[in-house]
Order: structure tokens, then C-alpha cells, then sequence
């Protein structure tokens, strides 16, 4: 369950940079529910972490800026009654994350131009609309 993070191709987060946090969660779990700490934070330095290159650092924070709080990114997971699935819950979660936020960029589109047939087919739809309501109206 430990140890370093797994985000993607050769892109390892060590086992230091990681912190966590144990709290009691909330809501319906019955008599455990007063007595263990399942709910689990993770929190993550994104800004001064040495898991990522500069470009890459700088490409996720830019992206995680709304929920990064001075450079620290932290995951809440409470949806399981055990500790140990919230605590892998959460490592998905800021895996996956990190992996939209260094994702390269979209490729531009070209912007292009419709094809002369495709114009020609619009305007005689157009053409064959106008047509059926002018032959609907009274008077004609």
C-alpha cells in the first residue's frame, strides 16, 4: 500500500512528499463509525516537489491553481469504512489528477473552410424549406 505514487510512465512521486492525515469520517457507519479513524487527507507540495520537471511543475500548477492552496494539493477520501481503501482511494484520485495537470496541451485546430458541395447541398436545403412554407401560406 505504501510507498512511492505511480503517476504515469517514469513519473514516480517518492513516499516523503506524501502527507497524510487521519480524521473520523462522518455519517452512517454504525458503531465504528465514533471510534475509527477512516477518513483520510492527503496532501502533496506540488510547488516544491522533485518529482516533476520545471516545465512539468509549472504546467500543473498553472491547471491546479483553483485547488492548490500555496502550492499544496490535498485529496479527502471518506467514502469507505476502512482506512486502508480510503488511503488507496485517495492515491487514485491524486494520481489521476496529476495526470490531467502534466498532460500536454491539445493540438490546435486548423481552422478549414466546408467544401463547395457542402454549401450547395445547405443552400438547396434552405432552398427546399423556403419553398415548402411558401406553399403553405394563404393567399398565394
Amino acid at each position: 500500500m505504501s510507498g512511492p505514487l505511480h503517476v504515469r510512465g517514469s513519473i514516480v512521486v517518492p513516499e516523503a512528499e506524501l502527507a497524510w492525515r487521519f480524521s473520523r469520517s462522518s455519517g452512517p457507519g454504525g458503531q465504528g463509525v465514533n471510534t475509527t479513524d477512516s477518513r483520510v487527507e492527503l496532501s502533496f507540495d506540488l510547488a516544491r516537489t522533485t518529482a516533476l520537471g520545471p516545465v512539468l511543475r509549472a504546467r500543473a500548477l498553472e491547471r491546479l491553481s483553483a485547488r492548490a492552496v500555496d502550492g499544496v494539493i490535498t485529496i479527502a477520501a471518506s467514502e469507505y469504512r476502512s482506512q486502508l481503501r480510503n488511503r488507496e482511494a485517495a492515491r487514485e484520485r491524486l494520481a489521476a489528477l496529476l495526470r490531467d495537470a502534466i498532460a500536454p496541451p491539445p493540438k490546435r485546430r486548423r481552422p478549414t473552410e466546408p467544401s463547395k458541395g457542402a454549401v450547395e447541398r445547405r443552400l438547396a436545403a434552405k432552398k427546399h424549406r423556403s419553398d415548402l412554407k411558401r406553399l403553405r401560406r394563404t393567399g398565394d
